[in-house]
């Protein structure tokens, strides 16, 4: 991992002032002379810029995003905790961590910082940008405003904006958080009962009804607690609590929330307009956090846009698992939409 140390201020969208700013980023192979040989990946809510940690059997030789070919690159987002300032970064102007004081950010945001870093890294054009679930939000965003600088944008398990459903998910997640006196009192160290119960009903969301009735199922009829389903609800929690932020949970909800292409645009489909790039949007069958028709409303309002439909026995975590298919659709795309 590698860290930008950006010598500026950062202004966010809605006019907040960041002192400093730190850009955690991953890169994976090399930047050719004409320096468009890349991949730009943008992470999803709790993951890092280390592609192979998250997303392993995409990255390396031979795979889907070769290093021998391309220049791979992924960024930790803003608001992040994984080197990015965030809000468990301290605040230059009080000595003190941001915590619940770090400012609302937007996707539009994370695209600008996104921006600060292809400049550093002397990218002049991207192959192709992809994301999935809320990094399909930013890959989106990018593409929109951006559009002379993509050339391909691949959106798997993703939308145009955040749907009423998604903002119920969110909210509650904010709820279980609030309910954990350490988090709401600003103890640097709190909220972690928050952030598990949050994370709880996050994976409700990730998987589906068939896939828990199967991986969770009881073989024991007389059985009246300590169910499989609670334990595993449990145990996902505390990994989230082991390896995550509570503050940076709670400002990247907050993030998610703002997205909408169609903002100060005219609307979603006026914002579909701008875009410019050979479009893949990639549904998976048993979503329920991002349905089929979101990812099909994008490909049926763009200019060279095609809409790919796998399915999937795990829901919206099938981005995540399902990399053979992914792999397959995403080449595919690639052969036919070959500009170089």
């Amino acid at each position: 991992m590698y860290t930008l140390i950006y010598e500026n201020s950062f202004t966010t969208e809605t006019g907040s002032v960041l002192p400093d700013l730190e850009i955690a980023y991953n890169t994976y192979g090399s930047l050719n002379h004409q320096g468009d040989n890349v991949i730009w990946i943008c992470h999803a809510l709790t993951a890092s810029s280390d592609v192979e940690a998250w997303w392993p059997g995409m990255v390396g030789d031979d795979l889907l995003f070769d290093t021998r070919k391309y220049f791979i690159v992924c960024a930790n987002v803003l608001g992040s905790c994984y080197g990015t300032t965030g809000p468990a970064s301290v605040n230059p102007q009080t000595g003190e961590k941001w915590l619940r004081d770090f400012p609302l950010i937007t996707v539009r945001d994370l695209v600008n910082v996104h921006e600060i870093l292809r400049k550093h890294l002397g990218i002049k054009r991207i192959h192709t940008v992809i994301g999935a679930s809320i990094g399909g939000y930013q890959a989106l965003e990018y593409s929109i405003m951006y559009p002379e600088l993509i050339e391909r944008l691949i959106l798997l398990a993703s939308g145009s904006r955040q749907t009423p459903w998604a903002l119920a998910f969110s909210e509650s997640m904010r709820l279980a958080m609030e309910a954990d006196c350490t988090f709401t009192s600003g103890n640097p160290e709190g909220g972690k009962k928050g952030l598990k119960a949050a994370r709880s009903i996050a994976l409700i969301s990730y998987r589906t009804m068939e896939a828990y009735n199967h991986t969770q199922k009881e073989e024991d009829d007389e059985k009246l607690t300590s169910f499989r389903a609670s334990s595993y609800q449990a145990y996902q929690g505390e990994k989230l609590v082991m390896r995550f932020d509570p503050y940076s949970y709670w400002c990247l909800t907050c993030l998610s929330d703002t997205h909408n292409i169609g903002r100060k645009r005219g609307g979603v489909l006026n914002a579909l307009k701008l875009l410019k790039a050979q479009v893949l949007c990639v549904g998976i069958k048993s979503d329920l956090l991002f349905p089929t028709g979101e990812q099909k409303l994008i490909a049926e309002n763009s200019k060279n846009a095609e809409y790919v439909e796998i399915d999937s026995f795990y829901g919206h975590d099938g981005f995540l698992i399902e990399t053979e298919l992914v792999t397959q659709v995403v080449r595919k795309f690639w052969a036919n939409n070959s500009k170089n």
